[in-house]
């Protein structure tokens, strides 16, 4: 992944302007961004939200890390984020996609103290969410997300266990978009032996090691054999 990244240009999002310049979105999500930093810097005071490290540098490592995802779906209607903690990249995606009419993000997280900060991040900015609050798979059993236009995630598991994961929320018209470091194409290969699927790799716009990997009709090696 490093060699095929080498030559990507990898912007630095310093702060909203340069976020605006980047993604070349309206001042009123910049301004809904900059209610999101402000409640992260307080609640992660009392709730572990992020590393501590990155809330210097939110605008690169989380805002226009989670936002990059936008820019390849085509007018989603559902997106389903999985392991959402802090909201990256699914709260960011909403927020980002305000304007998308009839655009939902479904938020996935277990924490139920995570929960209460996505709660209040989407009441302060109006972003277009739901969050349900339980073990992913659960929430897949339930039926009641069904099946979505996209689905995604940051940091949550390797892409073979993830993909098992995402399965329950696929269908023939599913994209799976997943942010991944450099060990990604070692992953995929990995993920070949358990699960049948169309792939792509975009380099990431915020870290010269990672990438996305975008997954398009999966199918369990079990589902062909029979």
């Amino acid at each position: 992944m490093k060699d095929a990244a080498r030559f990507h240009h990898v912007p630095v999002v310093k702060g909203p302007s340069d976020f605006q310049k980047a993604f070349d979105v309206p001042r009123e999500t910049v301004e809904k961004l900059e209610i999101y930093a402000a409640l992260l810097a307080r609640w992660q005071k009392a709730v572990n939200l992020v590393s501590p490290a990155t809330l210097s540098d939110v605008w690169h490592r989380h805002f226009a890390d989670s936002a990059q995802l936008a820019t390849l779906a085509s007018a989603p209607k559902s997106w389903v984020d999985l392991g959402s903690g802090a909201g990256f990249p699914g709260l960011v995606i909403a927020i980002h996609l305000a304007n998308h009419k009839n655009c939902v993000v479904h938020l996935i997280e277990s924490n139920g103290r995570k929960c209460a900060f996505l709660a209040e991040v989407a009441r302060q900015t109006g972003a277009s969410v739901r969050i349900h609050e339980g073990r992913i798979e659960d929430i897949a059993k339930s039926g009641v997300i069904g099946a979505a236009d996209v689905v995604s995630s940051r940091a949550l598991a390797p892409l073979g266990r993830l993909l098992g994961l995402a399965k329950g929320f696929f269908d023939g018209g599913t994209s799976g978009l997943f942010l991944k470091g450099r060990e990604a194409l070692q992953e995929i290969d990995e993920a070949k032996a358990q699960w049948r699927f169309d792939h792509r790799t975009v380099p990431s716009r915020t870290n010269a090691d990672g990438c996305i990997v975008e997954v398009r009709n999966l199918t369990s090696q079990g589902e062909i054999s029979r």
